[in-house]
């Protein structure tokens, strides 16, 4: 394992060979010791046993087989009304990752961070605030040489089935260039997604917009229409069936459905 160009990206970064979940533990080390985690501090696994995903679903990943890392963001002068934005620049860093090593593939988001190859998943971001609220832990899962046989669910693929060979090394300095890149100009503009341009680029990569989508919300309520934009505050607006007024989602899981 040589994380050497990796660590010059970032404040710190760490990689264990095996754990429960990546986000976990960085957010409790960086609760119980912050002056050791600062801003951009990063914990990278081998595999994990209990990743945890959107909705608290639980997932698992073999040995090399996934990029499994976690980032600590605290973003100095971003008030807490645009870190709703943080899991979206997270998932725009990994599509724009998969694209470099995907010529040629339809890589984009699923709203509003999922990263998918064509229909099928590639990528996952979870994000959580800490818990003294000092800041962000964002965790990711990359499929990197998964067989489809290993892949959790049937509309899933990995970089290998996609035709490229990634090394995990490769896959941790790549994400990490483009999440950092992001990042910095983001906080440069005090989370203002729109000066950022984190907001134009987000919606030109979503394959979300212009879809016909339905929406699980919170509570097991379901609604249906087309995808329209993404806001300043990062939520999806649903032009709802049947509604004059765009349905602005802030937190929910999106199908794309077949017929537009």
């Amino acid at each position: 394992m040589n994380l050497e160009n990796a660590a010059s990206l970032v404040a710190r970064i760490d990689y264990v060979e095996s754990t429960g979940s990546t986000n976990t533990d960085l957010a409790e080390a960086a609760v119980l010791s912050s002056a050791d985690y600062p801003d951009l501090s990063v914990l990278c696994a081998g595999s994990q046993s209990s990743g945890r995903g959107r909705a608290g679903r639980v997932w698992e990943s073999a040995a090399g087989a996934s990029l499994s890392l976690s980032i600590l963001v605290r973003p100095k002068g971003v008030s807490l009304e645009h870190f709703g934005w943080l899991p979206i620049l997270a998932g725009l860093a990994a599509s724009r990752f998969v694209t470099g090593v995907l010529p040629g593939a339809e890589v984009g988001l699923k709203w509003p961070n999922d990263v998918l190859v064509g229909d099928n998943k590639i990528c996952g971001v979870l994000s959580e605030l800490i818990g003294d609220g000092s800041g962000v832990v964002i965790g990711v899962g990359l499929n990197l040489t998964q067989s489809k046989d290993e892949l959790p669910i049937e509309a899933a693929t990995s970089l290998r089935l996609e035709g490229a060979s990634v090394s995990f090394d490769a896959a941790v300095t790549g994400f990490l260039a483009e999440f950092v890149s992001l990042y910095e100009q983001f906080v440069n503009h005090r989370g203002d997604a729109t000066a950022s341009e984190l907001r134009r680029w987000a919606t030109a990569g979503c394959l979300s917009i212009g879809r016909r989508v339905r929406v699980m919300l919170p509570g097991d309520q379901t609604l249906e229409g087309r995808a329209v934009e993404i806001d300043d505050s990062g939520r999806l607006l649903i032009a709802v069936d049947g509604e004059r007024q765009l349905f602005a989602v802030a937190a929910g899981d999106i199908v794309h459905l077949r017929h537009n």
